[in-house]
Order: structure tokens, then C-alpha cells, then sequence
């Protein structure tokens, strides 16, 4: 079962508090999702004459069952509900629920965006609305992968109204055009959390929070893992260079060549390759910080280069080249 149909499922187990609530959520279903059917078309589901009577048309039986209680109970009628199935896919049966003529127009729902603007004055029936909207014509993507909650509108006054109910709500939706639909859409997880305390699905909202618990702590270990990866990287490759420094000092110079200081920390750096320069610091007599065996590796890398250019130069190291003394100034 899809994240939808969970959050459907549970939708369509809330009970109305207050009639004034009912008919706010089924003017909202009504508004979203009156299709009857043509006659002389029994598998086409399409726009009918004036005269006919509405119909709810879907394929979730929790729906239907839900209209035909709520038109039932709000208007002590007996809905006709027919069930028909779909001859081209052979799976899937769409349930016709009819809000029935013999209620007359006065008492029957009505699709009209200025009414449903009337009856939705109060707070609840705000709420109730926009759970109606949701049955009626909307879905959640799989929060595992995307977070994205939409309703289709067929006419763009019920989009907007429906993204203004969503706004008071501070649920921040907003609204394309896909094929001949309005879409009424937020896709901040935190607005669909929000969409679902208001509309009344607390055990799915729970789940929701649940999946974002855990995709925040994966992303954040991705993340520090990311990190201590590259931190490790860049040490290695920056002990992997200074050793090769070193090493082409004591090749062509010697290490009897360089001040006292900077040969301790040549030789640190070759007897421990693998610890950082705050371990190499602590071992060092007396024990250095951070900074100052940054200072001597970056003077190793300085000679080095210097040596590298010499040489480049010349065909090859003079006997006089490898005996010279440098004379470098140490940082007090």
C-alpha cells in the first residue's frame, strides 16, 4: 500500500465533530471530484448535462464508503452507490456514489466555490475542507525518497482557494499547471507534517516523522563521514609530500645540513608518517604546537623546492652543493 493510500486509509476514519464540518468537507469533495457518468458511456467518465445528478466517482472504496455516511447522515438520504469495473485494465473497480435527486437542489451538495468560501469560515471546517480536498484529489510521494504532497484541482478558482486554506495554515503551497490540472503542491517536509496534524492523519504523520528521524541521522553520519574522509585524505597526502621532501633533502643536502630544529622535525616526521601534526608536536623536545611543526614542515618544503630548482639548473648536485650549510631563520 502506497503512502497515499496509508494517509487515506486513516483520513477516512475521522469523524466529523460538527455538521457544519461535514458539509464543509463534502463541498469540498464535491468541488474536487463531481464526475458522473455520460449517459450511454458506461466505462467513460465525463462531464454531464446540467440537469444531472452529482456523482463522487473513485476507485478507493474507504472514500465512497466515507461519502455515503457523511451524505447519509447530513441529509437522511440513501446515496445510490454503483461499482463498476474497468473492462481495458481488468483490475481496478471505480465506485459511483450518487448524492441523489430525491434531496432536491436545496439540500444536496454543491461544487460552488463561493459557497464552499461560506462554509468554511470557522477554523474546523477550514480543516475539514482541506481533508475532503485530499481524498477527493490528492497524494504523498514515498517519503523515503521525496518529500512532495499535491492536490489535482480541475478549474484553477479551486486551486486558489484551496492554496489559500493551505496558507492560513502557514503550510506555504504553491500552484503549476500540469496537463489540463491546477496542482496545489508543498514539498518542505515541514509543511506536509503540518498538512497532516491539520487534516487529522496523526498515526501517519508519526510515521512521516519517524522516516525524517531517519533520514536526518543518515544524512548526518553521510556527512560526517564525508568529512573525516576528507580530513583524513588531506593529511595523508600532505604527510605523503612532506616525506618526500624530507627525503630529497637527506639525498642531496643531508640532514646534517639543516639547523637543529628543523632536523628533529625531518626526523620525527620520517620515524612516525602516520600520526598528525598535533601527535608529532607532542613528541617532539621540547613539545611543539600545532602551528610550530606546521612552521618547520612548511621551511622543509620551502628547501626542498629551492633544492628541486637548483638542481633543475645544473645536470646534477656538485660536490659543493651537497656540503653547503643553509642558513635559516627561525621563528622565535
Amino acid at each position: 500500500m502506497s503512502f497515499s493510500s496509508v494517509i487515506k486509509e486513516e483520513l477516512c476514519r475521522v469523524e466529523a465533530p460538527r455538521e457544519c464540518c461535514t458539509r464543509a468537507e463534502l463541498a469540498a469533495v464535491f468541488c474536487m471530484n463531481a464526475a458522473p457518468i455520460m449517459a450511454g458511456a458506461p466505462d467513460a467518465v465525463s462531464q454531464p448535462p446540467a440537469a444531472e445528478r452529482d456523482h463522487i466517482v473513485t476507485e478507493n472504496a474507504a472514500f465512497a464508503r466515507r461519502v455515503f455516511n457523511l451524505l447519509r447522515g447530513l441529509y437522511r438520504v440513501s446515496p445510490d452507490i454503483t461499482i463498476r469495473k474497468n473492462r481495458r485494465l481488468k483490475k481496478h473497480a471505480a465506485y459511483i456514489v450518487c448524492a441523489g435527486a430525491q434531496s432536491g437542489p436545496a439540500h444536496s451538495p454543491d461544487a460552488d466555490i463561493d459557497k464552499l468560501r461560506r462554509l468554511t469560515r470557522k477554523t474546523c471546517c477550514k480543516k475539514a475542507a482541506l481533508r475532503g480536498a485530499f481524498l477527493a484529489g490528492g497524494s504523498v510521494t514515498d517519503p523515503e525518497k521525496l518529500y512532495h504532497l499535491e492536490i489535482f484541482c480541475k478549474r484553477p478558482e479551486a486551486a486558489r482557494f484551496f492554496a489559500e486554506l493551505m496558507a492560513r495554515f502557514s503550510l506555504k503551497p504553491k500552484i503549476t499547471a500540469r496537463g489540463e490540472y491546477e496542482i496545489v503542491y508543498v514539498k518542505e517536509s515541514e509543511s506536509i507534517v503540518n498538512f497532516l496534524n491539520v487534516t487529522g492523519a496523526h498515526r501517519a504523520l508519526m510515521s512521516l516523522e519517524n522516516i525524517r528521524i531517519v533520514k536526518e541521522m543518515r544524512n548526518s553520519v553521510n556527512r560526517i563521514v564525508n568529512c573525516e574522509t576528507a580530513n583524513l585524505e588531506k593529511t595523508v597526502n600532505a604527510s605523503l609530500r612532506q616525506i618526500a621532501n624530507i627525503m630529497y633533502i637527506r639525498r642531496t643536502i643531508g640532514f646534517d645540513a639543516l639547523p637543529p630544529s628543523l632536523r628533529e622535525i625531518a626526523e620525527l616526521r620520517v620515524g612516525n608518517r602516520e600520526i598528525g601534526l598535533l601527535e608529532l608536536g607532542q613528541i617532539a623536545n621540547p613539545p611543539l604546537g600545532k602551528s610550530g611543526v606546521n612552521h618547520r614542515l612548511r621551511k622543509l618544503d620551502q628547501i626542498a623546492e629551492e633544492l628541486r630548482g637548483a638542481n633543475g639548473r645544473r645536470a646534477g648536485p656538485s660536490l659543493s652543493q651537497k656540503n653547503q650549510t643553509f642558513s635559516i631563520r627561525e621563528r622565535p
